[in-house]
C-alpha cells in the first residue's frame, strides 16, 4: 500500500507502524508492540461463498469446498495470536455469509488481535452494524466501484450500490470506522472524481485503490486493465483530490494498492515541486520496502491453504490442517517460494535489476507479473517508469 495522504501531505494515521515503523525505531510506546518484528497482516478468506459476483473478483470459485470447521477457525486464531500476528482482515467470499463469523471475530478480538472486514456491505444492516462494533471489529472495508449504473454492472447485481451505501451509514452511525475499496480498470476509472466527491459527502474517513491483478475473474478481464499513461494521470488525480479534501478541512486517509511503482512516481513529482518533504517521503518509502508479498502479507484461504498474498492463489505454501501457520510462515525452508520471496531483490529480473527505486519497490507484484509473463520474476506490466525514471 502506498499511503498517499500520509507521504504527499504529512498525516499522521492509524496503520503508520504497520507500513513504515517497524523499521524505523521511532515509535511512540503504545505502538512498539509493531515494531519488534514483522510478522504478517493477514487476510483470510473464511469462505468461498458469495451472494455477488463480482466481475473482477481475485478469489472467485463455485460452492464452498472444505471450509475450515468453526473448532479448527478458533485454533488457527490462537496460533495466529501466539505467532503476533498485528491485523487479521476477514475477507471471502463474503466473510457475513459465514454463519460463525462473528464467533471468530469476536473470539480473535479477545486474543489480542486487530480485527478488520472486507465486505461488499450488501449483507449488512442496523443490527450486525451494531454488532460488528459490540465486538470490537477495528475497521469494515466495503466495496464501491463507482456510482450506482457502474457499480451495479461490476457487481452483476441491481441495487447492490444503495445496498452497499447504506452499509457505510449504517456502519458510521454504529461507530464503525469505515472505508472505500475500489478496484480500478478502464470501466470505472472515469468514477474516481465522483467516488471522491461520495467520500467527502458522507464524510468517509478512509479509500483504498485497488490497480487490478490478474487473478480469479480478474484474469478474464486483464485486458480492461489501465495503460500506463492512464495510470501516471489516475494517480496524478488521485493526489490532487487528496490534497484538496485536506486543504477543505477534510484529512482522509487515501491509499493506493498493488502497485507499487507508485511510491517513486509520488516521490519524483514531489521532487518536480520542489517539496521540502521529499527526502522524509523517500526515506519513509525505503522503510516500506515495497511489495511484501510472503513476507509483510500473508493469506490463509477457506480450505486451510495458505498463499504468499491473497491474489497468487496458484502458489500455495502450505496447509493450515498439515502444519500450524505459525511454523509454515516462520520457518521457510531454504530455496522455498516463501525464502526466495524474503530476498527478492536476489531474483528480480529485467528492469528491475537496475532500477534505482527497487529498494523502495521490492520489484512490484508477483502475482501479476507471473499472470502476465508465465515467469515467477517477471516484470511486473503495471510498472509504467520510464528507463529514464529508472536510471535517474
Amino acid at each position: 500500500m502506498i499511503g498517499i495522504s500520509k507521504l504527499y501531505m504529512g498525516q499522521v494515521e492509524v496503520s503508520d507502524p504497520l507500513r513504515y515503523g517497524r523499521k524505523s525505531g521511532k515509535l511512540p510506546s503504545h505502538l512498539l508492540q509493531f515494531s519488534a518484528d514483522k510478522k504478517p497482516v493477514v487476510v483470510w478468506n473464511v469462505t468461498s461463498a458469495c451472494n455477488l459476483k463480482c466481475t473482477h473478483c481475485y478469489a472467485a470459485t463455485e460452492g464452498a469446498p472444505d471450509e475450515l470447521r468453526t473448532d479448527e477457525a478458533l485454533a488457527v486464531i490462537d496460533d495466529l495470536a501466539g505467532f503476533g500476528v498485528p491485523v487479521l482482515l476477514f475477507s471471502g467470499g463474503e466473510p457475513f455469509v459465514r454463519p460463525d463469523i462473528l464467533t471468530l471475530a469476536k473470539y480473535a478480538v479477545s486474543q489480542g488481535l486487530r480485527v478488520v472486514f472486507s465486505t461488499n456491505g450488501t449483507l449488512i444492516n442496523a443490527e450486525l452494524a451494531a454488532e460488528i462494533k459490540t465486538i470490537g471489529a477495528s475497521y469494515a472495508g466495503i466495496s464501491i466501484d463507482g456510482m450506482e449504473e457502474v457499480h451495479d454492472r461490476f457487481r452483476v447485481c441491481k441495487g447492490a450500490f444503495q445496498q452497499s451505501l447504506n452499509a457505510i451509514r449504517l456502519c458510521r452511525e454504529a461507530g464503525v470506522k469505515v472505508g472505500l475499496r475500489v478496484t480500478m480498470t478502464k470501466e470505472n476509472v472515469g468514477e474516481i472524481p465522483a467516488i471522491f466527491d461520495l467520500i467527502e459527502s458522507e464524510r468517509i474517513p478512509r479509500i483504498c485503490l485497488y490497480h487490478l491483478v490478474y487473478s480469479g475473474r480478474g484474469a478474464d478481464i486483464a485486458a480492461l486493465d489501465l495503460d500506463h499513461a492512464l495510470r501516471r494521470s489516475t494517480l496524478d488525480l488521485i493526489i490532487d483530490r487528496t490534497r484538496q479534501l485536506h486543504e477543505r478541512g477534510q484529512p482522509v486517509e487515501v491509499l493506493t494498492v498493488d502497485n507499487h511503482c507508485d511510491g517513486p512516481y509520488l516521490y519524483m513529482r514531489m521532487l518536480a515541486e520542489g517539496n521540502p518533504r521529499a527526502k522524509e517521503v523517500m526515506q519513509l518509502l525505503e522503510m516500506n520496502g515495497g511489495n511484501s508479498t510472503g513476507h509483510g502479507i500473508a493469506c490463509i484461504s477457506w480450505d486451510g491453504t495458505i498463499y504468499p498474498d491473497q491474489f497468487w492463489r496458484n502458489q500455495p505454501v502450505g496447509n493450515l490442517r498439515e502444519k500450524p501457520f505459525s511454523e509454515i510462515w516462520g520457518n521457510p525452508a531454504a530455496g522455498s517460494l516463501l525464502a526466495m520471496l524474503r530476498e527478492k531483490k536476489q531474483h528480480v529480473t529485467g528492469k528491475c535489476v537496475s532500477c534505482r527505486f527497487l529498494n523502495v519497490c521490492g520489484g512490484n507484484f508477483r502475482a501479476r507479473a507471473e499472470a502476465a509473463t508465465g515467469e515467477l520474476w517477471g516484470v511486473d506490466p503495471a510498472c509504467y517508469l520510464t528507463d529514464e525514471e529508472i536510471r535517474g
